[in-house]
């Protein structure tokens, strides 16, 4: 059953609803109102900027909107089982429950010699799930039950403090002063194929990478932009598994794939190509 028009208005709607997010974790002067862990005693424990801690901590900060957000649009959050599974939420509708979008909310940092790039992120396996559309190895449902696969990301900055360099205990009357270990949030929503890169995402798992560039990932400017989400599924699915037939090196590149298949090289997004890696 094709939901083409539903699919659209979802991201819409999940478009719409992140352009109120930085106000809402942020303090007046852009830092993140969350400053640390408050035990019964009235003890500040201030974090680091670790991106583990922050999403997770993120990701806590932000549900109440997003359960907000799916009751007010008809649907149902869907938490995973397991703690590495695809998606982090599955929004399944009330009225239509064939009808289900996969969500996962990624974060990144800014890179200070470069701040038009950030750190990159993974849009989760190109394995078994990815392959076999019917598999439920890894994820709440099985990939094709999904009508779009979406990220909702958060780019920030990490702050640049000597006060920053260890963690204090606090007390609450100093809760103000306290320098926050990110601020300057851009909250962005996209089909994971719109932000692809054609480079695994991590070096030992089967992950599939990110672009870089800030401005291309707000605008869903990656490297099949110009091929669509089907060139994206059908590379990803057989990456590295095909040699080419010259010099029998295993295709990891987009411009190689389509060589391959016949078609122009030309129709790579080269503005995404030239994105940094992800340090």
């Amino acid at each position: 059953m094709s939901f083409a028009k539903e699919k659209e208005q979802f991201k819409s709607s999940l478009k719409a609803f992140v352009t109120g997010l930085a106000e809402h974790v942020s303090t007046e002067d852009k830092q993140w109102s969350v400053k640390g862990f408050i035990d019964v005693y009235k003890n500040i424990y201030t974090i680091y900027a670790d991106t583990k801690i922050v999403s997770k901590i993120l990701e806590i900060h932000l549900f109440p909107k997003i359960l907000e957000f799916a009751r007010k649009n008809g649907f149902k959050l869907v938490l995973t089982d397991h703690q590495n599974y695809y998606p982090d939420i599955s929004f399944v509708s009330e009225s239509k429950p064939d009808l289900k979008f996969a969500v996962d909310l990624k974060t990144t940092y800014r890179l200070e010699d470069k701040p038009e790039f950030c750190n990159g992120f993974t849009l989760g396996s190109h394995g078994e799930y990815f392959i076999n559309r019917q598999s439920r190895k890894n994820i709440q449902f099985p990939y094709s039950e999904y009508a779009g696969h979406f990220c909702l990301g958060a780019i920030y900055s990490r702050a640049v403090s000597e006060e920053l360099a260890e963690a204090r205990v606090r007390q609450i009357g100093e809760l103000r002063s306290i320098v926050s270990v990110v601020r300057d949030f851009q909250f962005f929503v996209c089909e994971k194929w719109e932000i692809a890169s054609d480079r695994s995402g991590s070096g030992n798992t089967a992950n599939i990478g990110s672009i870089t560039r800030i401005e291309d990932i707000l605008t869903g400017n990656g490297m099949f932009r110009k091929l669509g989400e089907k060139w994206f599924d059908e590379y990803w699915i057989n990456y590295g598994k095909i040699s080419l037939p010259e010099s029998g090196k295993k295709i990891t590149k987009l411009a190689d794939y389509l060589a391959y298949r016949g078609r122009d090289a030309k129709l790579v997004n080269l503005r995404a190509k030239s994105t940094r890696r992800k340090t």
